[in-house]
């Protein structure tokens, strides 16, 4: 049996741990919807070793859950990056753990030129290589001035999984 087969069976053996994550050091956008608020910032999910995070959508907001940057869509993608960044910090991991993103932008013509020189300059400075997978999609946000929101998913091992060599 390889390696991978192994640890798809360990894995289906045991519980899914699952736990909701934040940072309110960094954002907090549950505060403009009515409570109680219907989502998570994000799920942690344990799995014999392998750690995922499911980041929801996360935009230009500020840790008073008010959004910022208005009508600038060079900042707000950054500080939607920052908060990213912010919540996998909590969990332990950075950008190098993130396997998927999905990119909402309101407008997709005016602004997936500026979207895209931005987030290659962010991935360059991370020293991300690979690269995520990534889709672009053109969607109403949540808020009427957000101009960009960014699901992630990353993936990380928190224990040493057995070789099968030895």
């Amino acid at each position: 049996m390889s390696a991978f087969a192994e640890i798809l069976e360990n894995i289906a053996q045991l519980p899914i741990q699952k736990r909701a994550m934040t940072n309110h050091g960094v954002l907090n956008e549950a505060y403009a919807y009515a409570k109680p608020s219907s989502f998570s910032r994000g799920m942690r999910i344990d799995l014999n070793g392998l750690t995922i995070l499911l980041i929801s959508g996360t935009a230009s907001i500020d840790e008073n859950g008010v959004s910022v940057h208005i009508g600038d869509f060079r900042a707000q993608l950054r500080r939607t990056f920052d908060n990213i960044t912010g919540l996998l910090m909590s969990e332990g991991c950075t950008w190098h753990d993130i396997v998927r993103t999905s990119c909402y932008l309101r407008d997709i013509d005016r602004d997936y030129d500026v979207f895209n020189e931005e987030r290659t300059r962010f991935f360059q400075e991370q020293g991300l290589d690979p690269l995520p997978a990534s889709t672009g999609i053109q969607a109403h946000l949540c808020r009427p001035e957000l101009l960009i929101e960014i699901e992630a998913i990353a993936m990380f091992r928190t224990e040493k999984v057995a070789s099968s060599k030895e």
